[in-house]
């Protein structure tokens, strides 16, 4: 279904779905020992998405979906992504910022499996219905957080820094940001206001971690909707085309520039390479090799 103002999602649904999906390859980037995420698997099992499920149980042929796409390929290029994202809050701690914000959290566990100093506030934002069930799929088995952890329920199209300020924020400390897989999902309007918002509430010595798609025309092009098509053939309901938002949008390195962060690119053959691993070449990574994976420090 198509992206509406003001819409909503589950963990099952819509772009919930999709961050059910990418916590499915955590839990093989784990089973592989390529990241370190034993919660992964029972979040993505609890959430109870048919396709998923099977994925982990090895009843889902992924080589269906590209010929290449192996499980341990599934696990490659998202241990590629999560580490990038480790390293930018395991690096900021290090340098002695103690507060870490991941917007639009999902299934993320980084609250509960990094190592964080003493000292370190985790706020993880995300839509009410997304922070429940994860928070209590978490309590339930057991799980708990390794920094001062805190659930700001929040729609990113609300005024979510006002909710982040009421539950502790302080604005005058450097902050470790994520915006891990978000960006396409929001209006290139919203995008510019989540930077210039995240700016705002920043302090020198700030951290920031996202990504660039220069086109995302990958989501909606013809290979993307044959995979599309396949992924339905196994029982997939994601539509990647209505998810996506499209238009003319700031590019992301150049925003952040202008605004004083003190921006890094690293490009997907070379994120392969730093990680070890070779860059397939087929259609599915055709579909992504202009991704940029983004870090940024607020110099002041």
């Amino acid at each position: 279904m198509a992206r509406t103002a003001g819409d909503s999602w589950d963990l099952a649904s819509s772009v919930g779905a999709t961050a059910t999906m990418v916590a499915a390859q955590r839990a093989l980037g784990h089973r592989e020992k390529l990241i370190d995420d034993p919660y992964a698997e029972p979040l993505v099992r609890a959430v109870g998405v048919d396709l998923f499920t099977r994925m982990l149980d090895g009843d889902l042929d992924l080589t269906d979906v590209e010929p290449s796409f192996t499980p341990r390929r599934a696990a490659e290029s998202m241990a590629i992504r999560t580490r990038f994202f480790d390293k930018m809050f395991l690096d900021g701690a290090a340098a002695g910022v103690r507060q870490a914000v991941i917007l639009a959290a999902g299934l993320d566990a980084r609250g509960y499996r990094l190592r964080w100093p003493d000292g370190t506030v985790v706020y993880e934002v995300d839509q009410p219905e997304v922070i429940e069930f994860k928070t209590t799929t978490l309590e339930g088995l057991g799980a708990a957080p390794t920094a001062t952890h805190r659930t700001v329920a929040v729609d990113l199209r609300d005024d979510w820094p006002k909710a982040l300020r009421d539950n502790g924020f302080d604005p005058t400390k450097p902050t470790a940001w994520s915006a891990e897989g978000l960006l396409i999902y929001l209006p290139p309007d919203a995008q510019d206001k989540l930077f210039d918002a995240i700016t705002a509430l920043s302090a020198p010595g700030s951290r920031l971690a996202t990504e660039h798609v220069p086109d995302l025309e990958a989501f909606t092009d013809e290979r993307s909707q044959r995979m599309s098509q396949r992924l339905k053939q196994l029982g997939s309901d994601i539509e990647m085309a209505d998810l996506v938002y499209q238009g003319e949008r700031s590019h992301v390195v150049d925003y952040l520039a202008a605004r004083g962060w003190d921006v890094s690119v690293l490009g997907m053959r070379e994120a392969c390479a730093v990680n070890g691993f070779d860059f397939p070449d087929d259609e599915m990574s055709a579909m992504f090799a202009d991704l940029s994976y983004v870090s940024a420090v607020l110099t002041g």
